[in-house]
Order: structure tokens, then C-alpha cells, then sequence
């Protein structure tokens, strides 16, 4: 065939291709649905997915998708008949039983929910923070009508400004509501609503009656391409914090910040990008301490629980704000807890999906006592299976206001007044037993027959070799510390087959094991109870007894052992110990601390990307820098010695991932001497 031939024949190809693809629009439409679901434009997405699904293409996967497009954009009961299709038509992802799962639950649906979080718990290929996830959902799911039985004394009443579009996060503020609202001109492309802004509306004689329709809060802040939510005032309402980002560009839900404006002679300024955000996350929902000197807000950013925790920072008299703090795993989830807010009283009411409760976001409140959290569900009416968030009190703890999507509203989420009258009467005796506190009383979650729920928490675990034959260790010494002063608690030895126990444990503590043995290297052990007292709603009996297990493993001692640190990493072309190494060599010191008989080398080697005389040089630098920070931790220099191995001894031979250079830019400690 001629150059002119194949050039013909290529032209007559692509053209056939052309008419192909503009004969199979349910093609086309699936790809532009791809496009528009990939940017986070999930109502513009579903248009596309359904003319898809109406020409029966590639149905599994536009059905999985129609599904999520409605999930991510929080319209979870109109996604369960597209898992179930797709599901049927044999969906390949396999964390989509787990989201319809949760959509049968966020609908009421509980028995079905139930199955299907059964079912995912058997998936090999699941993810596994998943399959967690869904072991507590079927467990919760089994006393959703224990839940149900918890009912407050207050009446709930849907507001008259509610409208079909989204109202929530209500924020009283000098005898006005403001409130998260989505009035704009622009539409979010993400629910096909209009963008969400902060407004304002006189809360009238009787709360409940409020009417007439919201008016913009602050002309200062406003961002037409953006959505604004979340109003928190600090006690003198005088600086406001609030979530702004979601701007419907492509990744748009990372960029959810916090934002400060303050009133100055009676305006709002220009609001100010706080120093707390995480430039990798979703920082939102922001509340004030009574006092006004700590923020609370909710975030995904690395290193939580799991899903959207909750964080605390500490603002002091110049605007300054100190690092965030978690708030811990007795308050945080695997799932999502948001919507903080601190009562007149101190407690801390928010909303969550990880604690036991009746559907997506129910509102909880938490309690101190003794250095022991307690968590407990709201109950109904305040909650029900759909979203229950962003509670304030209005004048007292018997009224106020919370947000819902709940079924019967106007629309998507609406603002609802709750009050709780209390009726006069001289018998204080009455009084107290209905006060939820009192053991007496059925309403507290801790009654049973007039006796208090008791849980007793032990700890016992067994100790082996770290090898491969993982054989149990005899005779080890265990020592159980207080975490805070490592102050000796208990002292237990293993037996035969290594296992030691039971110690008494206490809610709320931190623990560290001392295992020690001759020709072992000692090893320390965290164990907290933080996030594993067990929520009072599961509890069937007056006295239950709960065992929790660990497994130590001991390094054998011997000479010329190496041991690589994690994550000991240097700047390009730099020595200097940086905060995160500074982190893992402490570890070092501690084990040194721990067997003071040891001498150890430590070893700095580099990848294989510059000349080896640099990479001698840089890797001495370094071996020395880490040695001279270990001696400022108080380990005696002669029991230390460091060697730059350069490129000498490569893990990864012809390295070409940085993936691959990182293995072999490395630090080791290797024992000299004991």
C-alpha cells in the first residue's frame, strides 16, 4: 500500500470512529459524567450518568456512579435503588456494599443495613479502617430500639423561614439568628444549589415564631464564588470564626478554611485566613469556649482518629493561637465527629457518625468526670436516622435551636427550635429522679433494675521473639507504668507460653509496658485506654468484664545486630536534625535509657545520585548530627559512635523511584558492644 493509500485508509479509520462515537451518545454522555464527577460536580455528573443508564451502558459502574454522585452531594436515600442496581449488575468496588450499607441506614432501614454491613465485614479486598467500621455498625445496629427508647422531654418545631434549600448552623447573636443559608446567585455544582452565605434574622417574642425571610449578615463578608457556613461568636460577640472555601473547582472540598473577622466600631472587617488551617484538609465548623480564649473545630487533616475529628486550639490576648490539639479517641471515630459547641453548663455537645447512634450525624453530648469522657446520644426527638447537627442553646438549657435534614422538613437542611418547659413543683424529690443523672432514673443509659452499669477493664498479652518462628518468651519481667510519670503500677512475670495478666485497667489512662529479659533488648509498650471504654448503650448486664490483649515482641541482644530507624529524613544536601527525626531518634534515646549496657554505631547512608566523595562527606555530617542530638538527650558520648557509609551499601541496586532512593537513604544503629 502507498503513503497515500494508508493516509486514506487512517482519514477513512478516524472517521468511522467519529460517527461511531456521535451514534453511541450513552457513550458520550458516561465520559462527560466521568469528567464532571472526577471535578466534584456531582449534580451536573448525575445528568450525564442517567442518559447513560437509560441506554443500559456499561450499567455496574454508571449505576455505582449515579449512587456515589447523590452520596458525595448527601443525598443518601434517593442513592440506594442505583447501589442495589449496581450491586445487581455486579459493581467491582469493593467498598460499595459499604456505602449502601450506610445509605439503608441514613434511611431508616435497619435490618437491611445491617446485613449488608455484615456482609462487607467478610470482604477480603474491603478496606480495612471499612471493615472496622462496619463490625461497630452491625453491634450498633442490633440496639437501635435501645437508642430509640431514650426520648428528651422537649418539643421540636420547624421554623417559619425554613425554605427548600439549605438552612443550618444557627449562632444566636444579640437577639438575632445567624445561620448558614444558600441564598447566593451562584450554583454550587456539587448539589445543584445555590452557594451558601451567612444571614441574619430577628429571633422574635416567642423564638418559633421567627419569620419573614433572612437578610445578608455582613456585606464584608461575602464571597459570591464561594461557600460560607458555620458562624461561632466568641462570648462578647465581638469576633466572629467561620468555614469559607467549596468554591466548585476541580478538588474544591480540600479547600474548606477557617476565617477570622472582628467588629470594629460597629462593622465587620475584612475576615483573615487563620494560621491554624491545614493547607491539605477540610477545616470547618468552628465553636468558642465559654471563656472565649479556646477554639474548637473539626477537621480531616492527617494524623486523626479517622474521617472528620475534632480539635481544640488555645487563642491568647494578642490573636496568637497555639497547634492544634486532637481531642482524642474517647470523642473521635473512625467516622466523622463535627459541629462542636460548649454549653452555658461546659459540656460539649456535637454531632457524630461513629458513636452509636440512629443514622448519619446524631447529636451527642460529652461529659468529664473524674478524668473519664462520657459520651451520650441525645435521643429523640433530637435525633432521627438522617442528619441531626449544629445544637446552640437560646437564653437556658431548656431552649435553643439545631439544624436537620430530617424527613417532613421544607427541604434540605432546616433550622428547628427545641424547648423544655419545667413544670413547677415543691417535691425536690421528684425533681432529682427525673434529672437524667440520677441512677435512678430509666433514662440514664447506665440503669438497670435501679443498679448502675459497671464495666471492669483488664489487660493481659503475651511476649515473643520478633523473628520469624515468633516463639513465646518465659520469665520476662513486666513492668506496668503510668504514662505520665512512669511510675511503677505493677510488676508481672510471663510464663510458659509468655503470657502475663490480668491487670485492673482505669478509663481514660495512659499505660506503658517494660518488658525485660537477659539477651533481649528491654522494649517499651504504649497502651491507652483512650477511645476503648465501651459506650453504656451495648451493656446487657449490671457487671461486665472486658479483656484486652497485647503482644510484645523482644529484639534478641547479640552483637553487629542492625536496626534501620523510621523516618529519619534530612533536607537535600542538609545535615541538621528536623522536628519530625528529632521524633524518632527520642525513640533511640529511650531504648538507650532503657539498656544502659549497650553501645551502639550509628550509620547514615545516602542514595546513589551524587559523586561518592559527596555522599561520604554528607552522610559523616549526618551520622554525627543525630549522634551529637542523641548526646544532648543525656546518653553518655563514649557509648556512642558514627559512621557515614555514602552510597557504599544500597538496599535498592540501580535505584530509579524515589520510592526506591528512600529506602536506601537511611539510618541504622547497630550494637557494638553489652
Amino acid at each position: 500500500m502507498n503513503t497515500l493509500s494508508r493516509h486514506a485508509a487512517g482519514a477513512l479509520i478516524l472517521g468511522l470512529c467519529f460517527v461511531l462515537q456521535a451514534c453511541n451518545p450513552t457513550m458520550q454522555a458516561y465520559k462527560n459524567g466521568v469528567k464532571k464527577f472526577e471535578n466534584g460536580e456531582y449534580d451536573l455528573a448525575l445528568k450525564d450518568f442517567q442518559k447513560a443508564a437509560e441506554g443500559n451502558y456499561e450499567s455496574a459502574q454508571t449505576n455505582y456512579l449515579i449512587a456515589e454522585s447523590y452520596r458525595l452531594s448527601n443525598r443518601y436515600r434517593e442513592a440506594i435503588p442505583y447501589y442495589q442496581k449496581a450491586m445487581e449488575a455486579g459493581a467491582t468496588d469493593p467498598n460499595a456494599r459499604f456505602q449502601y450499607a450506610y445509605a439503608l441506614k441514613a434511611s431508616g432501614q435497619y435490618d437491611e443495613a445491617r446485613q449488608q454491613f455484615a456482609q462487607f465485614t467478610e470482604n477480603e479486598t474491603a478496606n480495612k479502617t471499612l471493615k472496622e467500621r462496619a463490625a461497630r455498625e452491625v453491634e450498633t445496629l442490633k440496639i437501635t430500639d435501645r437508642i430509640k427508647q431514650k426520648k428528651a422531654e422537649v418539643t421540636v418545631l420547624d421554623l417559619p423561614f425554613n425554605t427548600p434549600g439549605a438552612e443550618f448552623s444557627p449562632a444566636v447573636l444579640n437577639g438575632e439568628l445567624v445561620m448558614s443559608a444558600s441564598k447566593k446567585e451562584k450554583i454550587y455544582k456539587n448539589n445543584g444549589q445555590a452557594m451558601l452565605g451567612l444571614y441574619k434574622i430577628k429571633i422574635g417574642e416567642q423564638p418559633s415564631e421567627a419569620s419573614g425571610s433572612p437578610t445578608l449578615f455582613s456585606s464584608s463578608i461575602f464571597a459570591e464564588e464561594a461557600n460560607e457556613g458555620s458562624p461561632a461568636f466568641s462570648p462578647d460577640g465581638k469576633t466572629l470564626v467561620f468555614a469559607r472555601g467549596n468554591t466548585g473547582k476541580r478538588k474544591g472540598t480540600l479547600d474548606v478554611d477557617l476565617y477570622l473577622s472582628r467588629l470594629v466600631n460597629g462593622q465587620w472587617t475584612e475576615p483573615s485566613y487563620l494560621p491554624i488551617n491545614d493547607s491539605l484538609a477540610w477545616d470547618g465548623s468552628p465553636a468558642f469556649s465559654r471563656d472565649g480564649k479556646t477554639i474548637y473545630f473539626a477537621s480531616n487533616r492527617a494524623g486523626g482518629a479517622g474521617g472528620i475529628d475534632l480539635y481544640r486550639t488555645n487563642m491568647d490576648a494578642s490573636g496568637r493561637f497555639s497547634k492544634p490539639v486532637n481531642m482524642g479517641k474517647d470523642i473521635n471515630t473512625a467516622g466523622d465527629e463535627m459541629f462542636p459547641y460548649v454549653s452555658p453548663d461546659n459540656k460539649l455537645y456535637f454531632s457524630s457518625d461513629g458513636h452509636p447512634g440512629l443514622g448519619k450525624l446524631d447529636l451527642f453530648v460529652a461529659t468529664r468526670s473524674q478524668g473519664v469522657i462520657s459520651i451520650e446520644n441525645l435521643g429523640i426527638p433530637f435525633n432521627t436516622p438522617q442528619d441531626d447537627f449544629g445544637l446552640v442553646f437560646f437564653e437556658d438549657t431548656d431552649n435553643g435551636f439545631f439544624a436537620s435534614n430530617r424527613e417532613g422538613g421544607k427541604g434540605d437542611d432546616d433550622i428547628y427550635f427545641f424547648s423544655n418547659p419545667v413544670e413547677e413543683t415543691p417535691d425536690s424529690t421528684i425533681l432529682a429522679q427525673n434529672d437524667p443523672t440520677n441512677p435512678m432514673n430509666p433514662n440514664n443509659p447506665n440503669y438497670i433494675k435501679g443498679q448502675l452499669k459497671v464495666v471492669r477493664y483488664f489487660l493481659e498479652g503475651t511476649v515473643l521473639t520478633n523473628n520469624t518462628a515468633s516463639t513465646p518468651i518465659d520469665s520476662a519481667r513486666v513492668r506496668i507504668l503510668s504514662d505520665s510519670a512512669d511510675v511503677e503500677l505493677a510488676e508481672l512475670t510471663t510464663g510458659d507460653q509468655g503470657t502475663f495478666g490480668k491487670y485492673k485497667l482505669e478509663e481514660g489512662k495512659d499505660y506503658v509496658l517494660l518488658v525485660e529479659k537477659k539477651g533481649y533488648i528491654t522494649k517499651r509498650e504504649p497502651f491507652s485506654m483512650d477511645g476503648r471504654s465501651i459506650p453504656p448503650i451495648f451493656l446487657n448486664k449490671v457487671l461486665t468484664d472486658t479483656t484486652y490483649r497485647v503482644t510484645v515482641r523482644l529484639d534478641d541482644l547479640e552483637l553487629n545486630k542492625t536496626f534501620t530507624l523510621e523516618n529519619i529524613y534530612y533536607d537535600l544536601d542538609k545535615y541538621n536534625i528536623r522536628s519530625d527525626a528529632a521524633v524518632e531518634l527520642d525513640k533511640l534515646v529511650q531504648i538507650l535509657k532503657d539498656n544502659p549496657t549497650i553501645k551502639i554505631e550509628l550509620a547514615s547512608h545516602t542514595d546513589a545520585r551524587a559523586t561518592d566523595a559527596y555522599n561520604d562527606r554528607l552522610s559523616q555530617q549526618r551520622a554525627q548530627s543525630a549522634v551529637n542530638y542523641l548526646i544532648s538527650r543525656g546518653i553518655d558520648a563514649d557509648r556512642l559512635t558514627a559512621k557515614g557509609y555514602g552510597e557504599r551499601q544500597l538496599i535498592v541496586q540501580n535505584a530509579k523511584t524515589e520510592e526506591e532512593h528512600q529506602r536506601n537513604r537511611r539510618t541504622e544503629f547497630t550494637v557494638l558492644s553489652y
